[in-house]
């Protein structure tokens, strides 16, 4: 089995880039399934649907491409507000969808990571869950991290409380309460922060998501919606990525060069 260095190369030559300016880290916010299903006549749970199977074709994009994480934004904690129906709909799609994902997930190598409360879920969907990671726990290739039942400011808030809670325990000191400290007391703790963000359906915004972790991530928001999101898409928004200037703050040195003129 290739290793990601060996699909990052082969990414890279075909895509014209250097292996290091592939993103290491893609987080998506899947937007527009409701939208597509309505603009083609069809129930909204049609667009969820359709929208299930462009995260097959993705996520197997990524693995192919060489990515090491892929975290989908899938459910949020605020999504519960939506109609009973609709969401008694997406919570058996997504049981569905966990226990047919196995046998992908065991021939490409890939380990899923939940995002997110258990607690509020379908005992059905907790239980192919916990199932899912668990037969994917020892694999080594691609971290498929799906965000399901997800809120950051929640993820926060939980975060400090763990935190707070070691501290008054004495687990922890002041000096040890630092960014490092946080980013080990959320969901995504062992994932690095996300390289790329995508949006799909042209929305300019970031809906709680990975509030923390995307902190230095760059942005690339598409009109596509996400039933249309195909392998062509994924590979333009990597290519925007790499026009960017990553500078975490700092200058590039054609900048300190300017500045001296």
């Amino acid at each position: 089995m290739e290793s990601f260095e060996e699909k990052l190369k082969k990414t890279a030559k075909r895509l014209g880039l250097k292996a290091e300016q592939v993103p290491r880290h893609i987080a998506i916010i899947m937007d527009g399934n409701g939208r597509w299903a309505q603009k083609k006549g069809l129930p909204r749970m049609e667009g969820h649907r359709k929208g299930g199977k462009t995260v097959e074709r993705i996520a197997q994009c990524c693995v192919d491409f060489g990515i090491e994480s892929l975290t989908l934004y899938s459910f949020s904690i605020e999504n519960w507000k939506r109609p009973k129906d609709e969401v008694n709909s997406l919570m058996h799609l997504y049981a569905q969808y966990l226990i047919q994902i196995r046998q992908t997930l065991a021939k490409n190598n890939v380990r899923l990571i939940h995002l997110g409360q258990l607690s509020g879920l379908p005992p059905k969907v907790q239980a192919e869950l916990a199932e899912t990671i668990e037969m994917s726990a020892a694999n080594t290739g691609m971290k498929l991290a799906l965000a399901l039942n997800y809120g950051s400011r929640t993820e926060i808030a939980n975060a400090i409380k763990e935190i707070a809670q070691e501290y008054k325990s004495g687990k922890l000191h002041l000096r040890d309460i630092d960014q490092q400290c946080v980013s080990q007391h959320l969901y995504t703790a062992g994932l690095a922060d996300p390289d790329l963000l995508i949006r799909t359906a042209n929305e300019m915004r970031v809906s709680n998501f990975l509030l923390w972790q995307i902190s230095y991530s760059e942005f690339y928001v598409t009109k596509t919606l996400w039933p249309d999101f195909k392998r062509p898409d994924l590979e333009k928004a990597i290519l925007a990525y790499v026009k960017r200037s990553r500078r975490f703050g700092g200058i590039t040195k054609s900048q300190m060069s300017d500045s001296c003129k």
